[in-house]
């Protein structure tokens, strides 16, 4: 009886989603754990960026933060921007100038917010639905303004013939009666023709745009419009600048409405510098706030704070699972009856502060683990399958970074025996942000001061645990894992010297 029990305590752990939308929403409000002051910092009506690597629960915030407003009479639009226009097609096709597929996406972002607004305004009666159709008509009308762009041609042709005739007649009848007559004839021609060649072109006018937008918020007071705006980086980085000046313009500056956008720091290009203004959007200005779940779920400083945490992450999220599962009263403590000994601080430890990984690690460990509890061995082993399966994947498409975890790991791993380093802020290459995007390296602190020299600043990175454990799988090194304390004459990294002498 207990064996199954175990068993069944193990399949919750293999059926929690991987990803929060493929959950319904209901389950997300119930599952959604804030860490720290988070939820009530994204719940605040300023316009802010929600960075985050992949997995760290960026998705889930968003589609919490969606429920909460909802709940609240407010008006919540979610998109994912992986889904808005042709995004794997025409924004990609470089033939197109970026003005072009800039513009094409702005056109294809508004017609998403109006389908949504339009939907609203068809089913709901709390607001002044009139009001809010005007303002959908103008945005309408700002949105798909076509201009024909291309040479034009005019001919103009006049032709003309005049014809006078004139005759006159006088004739004397015999009686002394006399008759007169007279004619005259006129015709003029002329024609003009003009030829306009090219193609037609959507352009968006922001000044209209803006009072559309207006109109729109104006519509649906007393309530807030709140635009949630999801995968950022799945748009091409060229275009990014575009997108971002559509909502600097003509949605940011519009009283009662709030925009969130969820981004990956290092793919995400919010403005470009033109040559007496700027493209798009600055953070800490036009935004008025970024928040980072990276620095959000950083546990170093606070092993008891990481652990409870994923601690109400793995209850809240095996609750529906459970409930479905055992006839039987279910555990007080989900994770003291599935996890053994020391086993659940080792997840904690190998998730790294990302959830997805902490749910997949998890996921892999009870397979391995069958009908028994999760022990310390099968974490490891888990956070190496895991390593292997997913994350080394990204090295295949990029040499650089390729190379350069691969120095990493010999100075850091081979040579120091530690799996921690500083590196010069100054230092952080395209590669490094790869790896990090890839949660290969995991940033534990920034901003790091060397009282030597108190000039230069340092970032405290510690190599992927998975990676770490997958070197390191035999012998007294994979039982005894260092702990990764920082030591600044020893663990500062020297790049650039590494990459000459390779």
């Amino acid at each position: 009886m207990a064996q199954a029990i175990q068993m069944h305590l193990n399949q919750a752990l293999m059926r929690i989603p991987r990803r929060a939308e493929s959950a319904d929403r209901s389950t997300l409000a119930a599952t959604y754990v804030a860490a720290g002051s988070l939820s009530a910092m994204i719940n605040s009506a300023d316009h802010q960026i929600l960075f985050g690597r992949r997995g760290t629960g960026k998705t889930h915030a968003l589609l919490h933060l969606h429920e909460l407003v909802e709940r609240t009479g407010d008006i919540p639009i979610y998109l994912d921007l992986r889904t808005i226009g042709s995004t794997g097609g025409l924004y990609a096709n470089t033939a197109l100038s970026p003005a072009q597929r800039g513009t094409q996406l702005l056109v294809d972002t508004l017609e998403a917010v109006h389908d949504r607004l339009f939907a609203f305004a068809a089913e709901s009666s709390s607001t002044d639905q009139d009001a809010l159709l005007r303002g959908l008509d103008a945005l309408v009308s700002a949105a798909t303004e076509v201009e024909v762009v291309g040479e034009t041609e005019q001919e103009q042709t006049f032709g003309g013939s005049v014809e006078r005739e004139y005759s006159a007649e006088l004739s004397v009848a015999p009686k002394g009666g006399a008759r007169a007559g007279a004619r005259h004839r006129s015709t003029a021609a002329a024609s003009n023709r003009r030829k306009r060649t090219g193609v037609e072109q959507h352009r968006v006018l922001f000044g209209p745009l803006s009072r559309a937008v207006q109109a729109v918020a104006d519509g649906i007071r007393p309530a807030r419009l709140w635009l949630l705006l999801d995968e950022w980086s799945s748009v091409p980085a060229d275009l990014q600048p575009f997108l971002a000046d559509l909502l600097r313009r003509s949605v940011l500056p519009v009283h009662g409405i709030t925009v969130k956008i969820a981004a990956i720091e290092h793919r995400a290009r919010f403005s470009a510098t033109l040559d007496d203004d700027y493209l798009g959007i600055e953070v800490g200005s036009d935004a008025a706030s970024a928040v980072s779940l990276d620095d959000a779920l950083v546990f170093d400083q606070s092993p008891e704070e990481a652990q409870a945490f994923f601690r109400q992450l793995f209850g809240n999220h095996v609750r529906p699972v459970l409930g479905a599962m055992l006839r039987t009263e279910e555990p007080a403590d989900f994770v003291d009856a599935t996890f053994h000994g020391a086993a659940f601080p080792e997840l904690v430890r190998a998730a790294e502060g990302v959830p997805r990984d902490a749910i997949n690690i998890a996921a892999l460990a009870a397979q391995h683990a069958h009908g028994e509890k999760i022990t310390q061995a099968h974490v490891r082993r888990a956070a190496r399958d895991w390593y292997l399966r997913d994350k080394q994947s990204v090295l295949s498409r990029d040499e650089d970074a390729d190379r350069v975890l691969g120095l990493l790991v010999d100075e850091v791993v081979g040579r120091r025996r530690s799996r921690t380093f500083l590196l010069p802020t100054r230092d952080r290459t395209a590669a490094i942000g790869t790896l990090c995007d890839a949660r290969l390296l995991h940033i534990l602190r920034r901003g790091v001061v060397d009282p030597r020299r108190p000039g230069r600043l340092y970032d405290g990175y510690a190599i992927d645990y998975g990676c770490y454990v997958s070197l390191l799988t035999g012998g007294a090194a994979a039982k005894n894992l260092p702990a990764d304390v920082f030591t600044f004459d020893k663990a500062v990294v020297d790049l650039q010297r590494l990459s000459q002498n390779s």
